[in-house]
């Protein structure tokens, strides 16, 4: 049996993908480093694994495209 990745993750989940703590992921989140999350329902906020993913592996910098990583 496969196990399924979430699509989305809430705050905590998001932090524990980048493998941070909660305070370290919410302040990058708010200094503009991180992307926020998106509103799903009102108050329900989420973030898109495959960003967090991009994110990690440097796929996600802009202007960069020509790097190698």
């Amino acid at each position: 049996m496969s196990i399924s990745a979430p699509i989305l993750a809430s705050e905590t989940s998001a932090a524990r993908l980048l493998d941070m703590k909660v305070a370290e992921f919410r302040s990058l989140v708010e200094a503009g480093h991180l992307p926020r999350g998106r509103e799903i329902a009102p108050g329900v906020y989420r973030w898109i694994t495959d960003d967090l993913r991009r994110i990690a592996s440097g796929e996600a910098s802009e202007g960069m495209g020509d790097v190698t990583w």
